[in-house]
């Protein structure tokens, strides 16, 4: 250990310096006449038509048209897989959209009913609204797998105003304003309005 110290600190301390190499020891492949190696290398014409000649006179006949060679396929969608596993993994397109749609009507129906009937969201969830939210949940998911089960995509059937995505960012606000309106009025003790 000690020396190993030692040969690094010596190289440390004692800065970059240069050594002359001595050339006639090393080997390389031109010192080994044997060993030289020489490739044969060719070039093969592939064309199809006939070359055209740069001394000839330009004809007055119409030049054959090149043949098209085949444009590429459009690129092809990856396929939507269908599997139930698949759409409600955890990164799957179904979790977070039903969530928010869920959240959407909750926040909305929440705010409705406080304001029609003046009850905070905790007294709503006990006064009936449990079996509301398992209907709401089962025909909201139901409603947003059929689709998927089908291989059909939020993101292929969205377009103008309302796109997928407009959809997404609205779920996760209603989301964070349902967690939001139920932690204030916890705080409050009592309707936030």
């Amino acid at each position: 250990m000690a020396t190993a110290s030692f040969n690094m600190q010596s190289v440390f301390a004692g800065g970059l310096t240069t050594r002359k190499i001595n050339t006639n020891k090393l080997f390389f492949a031109g010192n080994f006449p044997n060993l030289k190696r020489n490739y044969p290398v060719g070039v093969r014409c592939m064309a199809e038509e006939e070359p055209i000649k740069e001394d000839s006179a330009p004809s007055t006949s119409a030049a054959k048209p090149l043949p098209k060679s085949p444009s590429p396929p459009p690129p092809t969608k990856p396929k939507v897989s269908t599997k139930f596993s698949d759409l409600l993994a955890f990164s799957g397109p179904a979790p977070e959209r039903i969530n928010g749609r869920l959240a959407m009507v909750g926040f909305v129906a929440a705010l409705a009913v406080e304001l029609s009937k003046g009850e905070n969201v905790f007294a709503q969830i006990s006064d009936g609204g449990v079996s509301w939210f398992l209907g709401t949940t089962a025909i909201l998911t139901l409603a947003s797998l059929v689709p998927l089960f089908k291989g059909i995509t939020a993101e292929s059937k969205s377009d103008g105003f309302m796109t997928s995505d407009a959809e997404l960012w609205n779920g996760r606000f209603a989301m964070l304003g349902l967690v939001a309106l139920a932690f204030t009025e916890f705080v409050k003790g009592g309707t936030l309005v």
